[in-house]
């Protein structure tokens, strides 16, 4: 498997926007041959739906311009329908931590929610921002219209807020201490 494939297939599971250096550090390469291999892969996408997309040193994959109108149509009848199981469970998290990490909401539901929370952000119901501690990763947010549809002015009016915040808080804790073990037994 050559380094473009590689890349294809991490952008595609990503789901989100990477930094060319995190690709490199990530495949054991040079940037040199990152940047050949992103050349290749833009070439080998032309003609294709999807497009790879670049903003400053970030690298993403992304549908054709020229597909705009069949995307917009998708968007609208997915906007329409009603959300998924992993849609509410994964809402819900962001709801009642009012500011989580991917990792969190992944560690939480036992899989990979990065198609659900870009589902979730084009219906306008979260937001993400950059992460203070972390600018790397994002900090998903519950948006002011999903918190004025649902007839409350902040989180902590959710029913059983400090219950469930409890619960989730202590969920990533276990997260933070998992983390921590592995890297004391790979500097081992």
């Amino acid at each position: 498997m050559d380094l473009e494939q590689k890349i294809e297939a991490i952008l595609f599971f990503k789901g989100e926007p990477m930094s060319r250096k995190k690709l490199s550090e990530f495949l054991g390469v040079g940037q040199i041959e990152i940047n050949e291999a992103l050349e290749k892969l833009k070439e080998n996408l032309k003609g294709r739906g999807i497009v790879l997309q670049e903003k400053e040193n970030d690298i993403t994959l992304g549908t054709a311009p020229e597909l705009s109108d069949l995307v917009e149509k998708l968007q609208k009848e997915e906007l329409n329908k009603e959300l998924s199981k992993a849609s509410l469970e994964t809402l819900s998290i962001v709801l009642y931590k009012n500011g989580v990490s991917r990792s969190l909401i992944d560690y939480i539901r036992g899989v990979n929610s990065s198609f659900t929370l870009r589902a979730l952000s084009v219906r306008g119901l979260i937001e993400k921002t950059i992460d203070p501690k972390d600018s790397r990763r994002y900090i998903y947010h519950p948006t002011f219209e999903l918190l004025s549809f649902m007839g409350v002015k902040s989180p902590e009016e959710l029913p059983d807020y400090e219950l469930v915040n409890a619960s989730i808080e202590s969920t990533a804790q276990n997260l933070e201490e998992e983390l921590k073990n592995e890297e004391i037994e790979t500097s081992i």
